[in-house]
């Protein structure tokens, strides 16, 4: 019986996508630094053998990730910026939509990166981090009678754990929900009284205040079952009925 072999096809990138990649590669290794002007289009060209389009299509395609600023004209050209999060929470947010995402996928995701965040804060933290946490709920108790300051407070809080925790790819994967865990905890909020809003306000400084006590004495295990339950709790409270919600239904 003969053997019948499959042979799959191997895309062979194009050459304004090898450009990208070498030039993306000198950005990630600090050879090109932020704010560094790239080369001229000519020098560039030469130095890829290249063409015009191949070269302009390299940097459109730079330009969409965020890692280059191109600016047109006779006095133009390229300059290195280093990507902001912000471009891939943009892209996140379009493909969930795409996906026909769930509000509460997103809210279930942050449930579990969160508490480890939480844990991790509390096995590396410093008294300059406990510093930082402290002042962070002492202006959200303070802001309790104040709809906009107790939001951002609420919000800069869980934030800052997720920094502390001291790892990059965690506060990455976190960072790209932000703006939709945002805007589902402002739509919630608009949609109910400021009375309502105020005990909220305060349910919630009382379980960060007991997670900066947590993270205080070390108490990783503690922390992340603390924040896990809270965040579970925020979750009911904020999805209500809207648990079968989309993102698109939200963002739209």
């Amino acid at each position: 019986m003969n053997a019948i072999t499959k042979v799959s096809t191997v895309r062979v990138p194009k050459a304004g996508e090898m450009v990208a990649s070498q030039l993306r590669r000198k950005i990630v290794l600090g050879e090109l630094k932020e704010g560094d002007q790239l080369p001229s289009e000519s020098v560039l060209m030469e130095q890829f053998g290249v063409s015009r389009p191949t070269l302009r299509e390299a940097f459109r395609i730079l330009e969409a990730e965020g890692a280059i600023t191109v600016r047109r004209g006779v006095r133009g050209g390229a300059r290195v910026q280093v990507p902001d999060i912000n471009v891939a929470a943009r892209h996140i947010g379009l493909l969930l939509q795409y996906r026909g995402a769930l509000l509460s996928d997103v809210y279930e995701v942050r449930a579990v990166l969160e508490p480890a965040a939480a844990r991790m804060a509390a096995r590396r933290r410093t008294s300059a981090d406990l510093a930082r946490l402290q002042e962070v709920v002492d202006r959200h108790r303070e802001s309790v009678d104040d709809p906009g300051g107790a939001f951002a407070a609420d919000a800069e809080f869980h934030q800052l754990i997720v920094e502390l925790s001291g790892n990059e790819t965690l506060q990455i994967l976190a960072g790209m929900l932000t703006n939709i865990i945002r805007e589902g905890d402002r739509s919630y909020a608009e949609s109910h009284d400021w009375q309502h809003e105020q005990e909220l306000a305060k349910i919630a400084v009382r379980a960060h205040s007991r997670l900066v006590e947590l993270i205080r004495k070390r108490s990783g295990e503690e922390a992340e079952e603390l924040w896990r339950k809270h965040l579970a709790e925020s979750a009911k409270v904020v999805l209500g009925d809207r648990a079968t919600a989309t993102v698109v239904e939200l963002l739209s």
